[in-house]
Order: structure tokens, then sequence, then C-alpha cells
């Protein structure tokens, strides 16, 4: 039977209201299909539609198509904002690159980058784009939200790598030999009293653990001082919790009750102990004290003890900061270091995966700080420096 166009425009008028687009797009080339030649012009007109609908739709037909929850083709759509607006990105990358944190006439320098200021930026600048659509772009041209990383050391020793190496060396042969080699250092003091301490715990909700608003510390208690002492080979650690200042003094009083309390027993056989330490603080390359006092431990104990220092600005690197400090930090995480007590237990707690195992006491020994050694005292010390660097790398024998 012959459809006048009357009839067609009616047909679609009454079908359309019912169909999405891809059905109205099947339904037209169908229609077109039964009116055979001219039909996809007829029926463009008809329903109101563009020619290459009904000839897009009669290419799907001819594929057979299933029924699907897809309703455009992919690729169909209004353009992209990038492909309508070509400056969008450029724009949008020149307000968050590095580089505009330092530029005095950068619009955004103090003023915080999240995806709605952006936006706003971007819309004074001729630009329209949304929120959501900004943050869309940043993941699209490689941004994501970070936090800051510690990694810049500064300046490099030209002998840094060296130095490892030969710290390396040093360490291998000890170990292959049996000798204890430990690493040294005394991590950040703290507020002991009650006081918030970072990181959070599971407690019963609603029932956190009430501490101190302010954290200036107690005149009384004072601040813990853990002095650690990690032996490489067994994977221990030992720490010294003490009262009073980190000193050299207290830095070696620290590894003489490690020898004592832990390394005599795991080492009966021992005739020399290598300690690797950081360059500066307590146990600095420098200090005349830290070598006077490891001559007393090298005559009470008996052995040959050398000392290799990390190279300045390698603090980070040192063995003991993320085999033993690091897990001491996670474990009391959240928990109030309420007396000295709390600190030791909390940190003779302290386990690892890796089998890590560790002691603690507390020292309230005082340890005046501000000891001088003259130059004849120094003198005295059975020191021999090695060959590589003897500022950094020394042995001191026992009488």
């Amino acid at each position: 039977m012959e459809l006048s166009e009357e009839s067609l425009a009616r047909f679609f008028s009454l079908t359309s209201p019912f169909l999405d687009e891809r059905q109205r797009r099947l339904v037209a080339a169908a229609v077109a299909d039964v009116l055979g030649r001219g039909g996809q012009a007829r029926v463009a007109t008809a329903a109101g539609i563009s020619r290459n609908t009904v000839i897009g739709g009669a290419k799907e037909l001819a594929e057979h198509p299933v029924l699907q929850d897809r309703v455009r083709r992919p690729g169909a759509g209004p353009k992209r904002r990038i492909d309508v607006d070509p400056e969008l990105l450029v724009t949008l990358d020149s307000l968050v690159e590095p580089g505009s944190r330092g530029d005095p006439m950068s619009p955004l320098r103090w003023t915080l980058k999240s995806t709605r200021v952006l936006a706003a930026e971007l819309a004074r600048l001729g630009h329209r784009a949304g929120a959501n659509l900004v943050g869309e772009l940043l993941h699209y041209m490689g941004y994501s939200l970070q936090a800051n990383a510690k990694v810049t050391e500064g300046a490099q020793h030209p002998d840094r790598d060296a130095q490892f190496c030969y710290i390396n060396d040093r360490a291998a042969e000890h170990l292959g030999a049996g000798e204890p080699v430990i690493s040294v250092d005394c991590t950040k003091k703290e507020n002991v009293g009650d006081y918030a301490n970072v990181g959070r715990e599971w407690e019963p909700e609603g029932t956190p653990t009430r501490t101190q608003v302010h954290d200036f510390p107690d005149e009384e208690m004072g601040k813990a001082i853990p002095y650690g002492v990690l032996d490489i080979g067994a994977n221990e650690g030992w720490v010294n919790v003490g009262d009073d200042h980190d000193t050299p003094a207290f830095a070696v009083a620290s590894i003489a009750r490690w020898w004592e309390r832990m390394g005599k027993a795991r080492y009966p056989e021992a005739t020399r102990l290598m300690i690797t330490a950081d360059a500066g603080g307590s146990n600095a390359y420098r200090s005349r004290v830290f070598k006077v006092e490891l001559a007393k431990l090298a005559a009470t104990i008996g052995l040959v003890i050398t000392v290799c220092h990390m190279p300045p600005g390698t603090s980070k690197w040192n063995k003991i900061e993320h085999r033993l400090f690091s897990f001491i930090t996670m474990d009391w995480r959240g928990k109030p270091l309420t007396t000295y007590r709390a600190v030791v237990e909390l940190i003779a707690t302290t386990t690892a995966t890796t089998g890590l195992r560790v002691e603690a006491d507390l020292d309230t020994r005082p340890y005046p700080v501000g000891v001088k050694i003259s130059g004849k005292e120094l003198a005295a010390v059975p020191l021999r420096p090695h060959d590589w660097h003897p500022d950094w790398n020394y042995s001191i024998l026992p009488p």
C-alpha cells in the first residue's frame, strides 16, 4: 500500500516519543527499506531527521543488531570540549605546571589549586569547563594529587657513592667472618606526658583517647631520647631511652649497653666490632668526645672497634632508619607516650614480618653537655685511620 507523506509524518510523530535514539534510527531505516527506492529521502523528511541518520540505521540493520543498553554509536554525541576549544588544555596546563609556583604574576600562586578554583580561573580566561571536566583533563594530562616527598638532599659530596661502596665492603667482610656489624643513630626526641601522638588506632566508636590540646614540653617530664643500635646480621635492635641529653657519651653508653645485654651473648668469639653511623649528631665524625668514649669502650670489651661514617647529608640511607625506627614509629602511632616506662614498653613490643626483635631500657644517668677534649687527650686514643677518607673511617684498638 502506498503511504502518503502525511501518513509517514503521522506515523513518526506517534511512535517517536516512545523510542530512544537508537530505536528511532532503526525504525526509520526499516520503514525506508519497506518503501523501496527513494524511501530514505522520504523517511528523513517525514521523521525530521538527517538522511545520514537513516543511512546509518540501514547499516546497523544489515549487521543484524542485537538488543543492547548502548544508545549512541561509538564516537557519536557532542564534540569534546578540547576539540571545540583547542586552547583549553594549554591554558589549564599553564595554571598547574610546577614553574608557575614561583611566578609572581601567576593568578593562583597563593591559591589552593582545586578543580573548582581552576574551573573558575579558566572561566575568567574565557574557557568554559566545569570542575568535573577539569579533574578529567588533569588526569588526561598526567597530573594527580600528591603529597610532598622528602627527596632533595642538597649538594652531594663527590665521594658519596665511593664511601657507600667502602662501607658495604667493610661490612660484608666483617659479617663474612662472623663479626658483629651495627648501625647506630638517635631518633627524634619525644614529648613524655599526656600528649597526642600522630596516627590512629582502633578504639570503641566515639571514645578516643583524650590528650592535651597543646604540645608544649613538660619541664618536669622532659623528653625521651631513644638511641638505637641495630645488629644488621642478627636483625635485632636495642634502644637506650635517655632522659637527659643526647651527647657522644650517651651514644657510646648506648652501644655499651647493647653489648652487655645482647651482643656479648650472641658473639662470644668476636674480636672486632664494626659501627656504621651518621656524619653528624652525637656520633659525628668530628666529635673528639665520641672517639675518646669509644676508646674507653674498646678497652672495656677488648674488641677492635671500626667506625665508618655515612657521608654528610645521607642520614636517611642509614639502615637503622628503615629497619628499626620506621617499625617503632608505626607500632606506637596513635598511642600517647604518657611515661618513660610506656615509651620503653612500646619500643620493646615492636615486631616486623622480617623477624625483627627489639629490646629497650631506660637510662636515667646524667650526660652533661659541653665536655671538652684536649689535643693531648685525643692523641692518647689508640686510633688507626684508614687509607680511604681517614676522617670518616678509622679503627680504635684495645690496649
